[in-house]
């Protein structure tokens, strides 16, 4: 699989995010230069409207000075308060000259402003001030020359503030004009940054965004030919690439999507017929209750699936190492007879019998099948008859133009051939139960007639002797007593033998397993005149037949023996059929010695036949017998021998 480069793989420089970063970086160092700027010029102009002041404030302060400076002459203003006033102009000189950051007050650092204030504040120190303290010092009347020579520098001194003052208006108009300019600039600058934006965001985002957009709505009604133009190497470019390569992934799609619908469609068609063959061919071989039938009819389902024309199945007889032929389909009588009955290790058939599967062209050239090569055939094919080695038998496919068998072919047929010899199985393992089913009836039967008629025929036999030796002494009575006693024997054998044919003749009708203990009951108060008491608990889930059939012989074996043995008046029997089903059945007749039934237990059939059935149908039994007093049987099945009809 091959990848593809993603976002990550842009370099940074060609990134969106960077470039969009690098734009906005840029609007927002102009935009703080740009206020900085007005930020600075308008602290210098604040600082300098308060140098404006306080300059202005000295030429005031002159003259005050000179007018206050008269009014001491004449006695009318104390001498503090001139000196107070004098260190408030050497104050503020100080402070135009050092600079306020808390008013904030600054004078600007032009040369010419700078020495301008640095003459004032020279004149002022160097001519001013000492006239003005001198003159304190002297008492002198009006109109002195001292006076004149005064208002002179004072005058002066006026002139040299006025023109600071001047300066410093110049500087200052000059500096808010440069404060306009900025904030102009400053608002055209926003504009054009602006407007700079908006075309890089159109141009790197909102027009490759728009050809995205308008591609995938090209794509969506179907315009498989759309494509979007890359015309950078940032994100874009690669949603761009990403995109034309879908659209050509979709183009090509598109273009064999009709032929892999088509192959789609031909493998669901063939899976479902490979579905449906398995199918029938289970129902065939369910239905089949004969080999040759599941044979035949196996051998004219894979032909039709194939399209085969013709189709032989052989079944291995290990005995032999033959293989019969079992059913053929489509092949010449000749062939038929030809083959009819083959080595294990015959020609192609030999593999399949070893559970392996051929499938050969024939054209004569190679030694093998020659005789199907003979009978025109194209293409052989050997299928094993199970899934291990060895096989129970081979089928054959027979074709007279070129076949190719599919992976899905083989396995298909190699599945069904699996599916034959599970069928076969299973017939065979049927027929071997039945027939142990009869041989065990056989044996039960046989342990029946030795039980009763074998008896009974034994006391014939000794009548008939008794009645031959009073015939020879001529004695009457005993000949009438040997008489009676044969005519007794031969009513009880008829019996016998009747009670054993109903017991073997036996079948289960529609009623439950209470209704059909309860008919055996009624007949055998009919029959014996017997008191007969039936208690029933609970109604558990039906058993099997086999199951309910056994229990049925052993409750008809238990009154036989009542009737023949026990000399009883009444029996009560007691089912509880719940998960866990017992049967009980008690009699009150003579009972017999459990020392003698262990001592000679060949003497008690019927006993050993109740036992076999029970051990069959998985459930116990237990007799417990009391001189005396009747006999008590019980029959238990737990709930996990318990087989559910």
């Amino acid at each position: 699989m091959t990848s593809t480069p993603g976002l990550g793989s842009v370099p940074l420089s060609r990134r969106l995010t960077f470039r969009i970063v690098a734009i906005l970086s840029v609007v927002m160092c102009l935009a703080l230069a740009a206020i900085g700027a007005t930020l600075l010029l308008s602290w210098q102009l604040e600082g300098s409207g308060a140098a404006i002041n306080d300059a202005g404030s000295l030429r005031m302060r002159s003259y005050r000075l000179a007018f206050e400076l008269e009014s001491y002459r004449q006695g009318h203003l104390p001498r503090a308060v001139i000196t107070g006033h004098i260190d408030e102009f050497d104050h503020i000189l100080a402070t135009l000259q050092r600079g306020d950051r808390n008013r904030p007050l600054a004078v600007p650092n032009e040369i010419g402003i700078r020495n301008q204030l640095v003459g004032v504040s020279l004149y002022w120190r160097d001519q001013v001030r000492p006239e003005l303290l001198r003159a304190l010092d002297i008492s002198g009347g009006a109109g002195s020359p001292f006076s004149q020579e005064h208002g002179t520098r004072l005058a002066s001194l006026v002139g040299q503030i006025d023109r600071f003052v001047m300066q410093l208006e110049i500087d200052n108009a000059r500096k808010t004009e440069w404060l306009r300019l900025c904030q102009v600039a400053l608002g055209l600058m926003a504009i054009a940054m602006t407007c700079a934006v908006i075309y890089l965001l159109f141009l790197i985002v909102i027009r490759p965004l728009e050809q995205l957009s308008s591609a995938m709505r090209r794509l969506t009604v179907g315009d498989y030919a759309a494509k979007v133009a890359i015309e950078s190497d940032d994100e874009f470019g690669e949603v761009a690439r990403g995109f034309n390569r879908m659209a050509s992934s979709l183009a090509g799609a598109h273009a064999t999507l009709e032929a892999r619908v088509a192959e789609k469609t031909a493998s669901l068609e063939r899976r479902n017929r490979e579905l449906s063959a398995m199918y029938e061919m289970a129902a065939l071989l369910n239905r089949a209750s004969t080999v040759d039938e599941m044979t035949e009819g196996f051998l004219h389902r894979v032909i039709e699936v194939a399209g085969a024309d013709g189709g032989i199945v052989r079944l291995v007889d290990p005995a032999h190492d033959v293989m019969h032929m079992a059913a053929h389909r489509g092949v010449s009588s000749g062939m038929t007879q030809r083959e009819r009955c083959i080595h294990v290790n015959y020609c192609l058939c030999g593999d399949g019998a070893r559970g392996v599967t051929r499938i050969e062209a024939l054209d004569g050239s190679v030694p093998i099948a020659s005789g199907c090569h003979d009978e025109g055939y194209n293409v052989v094919s050997v299928f094993p008859i199970g899934s291990g080695e060895p096989s129970l038998g081979v089928f054959n496919l027979f074709f007279r133009r070129a076949h190719i068998f599919t992976r899905q072919d083989i396995q298909l047929f190699e599945v069904l051939g699996q599916r034959l010899a599970v069928a076969i199985e299973n017939l065979r393992l049927s027929t071997k139960a039945r027939e142990l089913a009869v041989l065990e009836e056989r044996n039960l039967f046989a342990q029946g007639l030795h039980d009763s008629i074998a008896q009974g025929l034994s006391y014939l036999n000794l009548q008939a002797q008794m009645l031959e030796v009073a015939i020879n002494d001529r004695d009457d009575e005993s000949t009438r007593e040997a008489l009676t006693a044969i005519r007794a024997g031969v009513q009880e054998s008829y019996e016998d033998v009747r009670e054993l044919l109903n017991n073997f003749r036996a079948r289960l009708g529609a009623e439950d397993l209470g209704d059909a203990i309860g008919n055996l009951l009624d007949k055998f108060r009919r029959q014996t005149g017997v008191a007969v008491v039936f208690h029933r608990e609970g109604f558990g889930a039906p058993l099997s037949p086999d199951q309910q059939l056994q229990l049925l012989f052993i409750v008809q074996e238990a009154l036989s023996n009542i009737r023949k043995h026990s000399q009883a008046t009444h029996v009560e029997v007691r089912l509880e059929d719940e998960a866990r089903l017992m049967l009980s059945i008690h009699d009150d007749g003579v009972g017999f010695d459990p020392a003698i039934l262990d001592s000679s237990p060949e003497n008690h059939y019927g006993l050993n036949i109740m036992r076999e059935r029970a051990h069959r149908a998985g459930m116990e039994l237990a007799i417990r017998p009391e001189p005396g007093r009747g006999t008590r049987l019980e029959l238990k099945l737990a709930e996990e021998n318990r087989q559910v009809a």
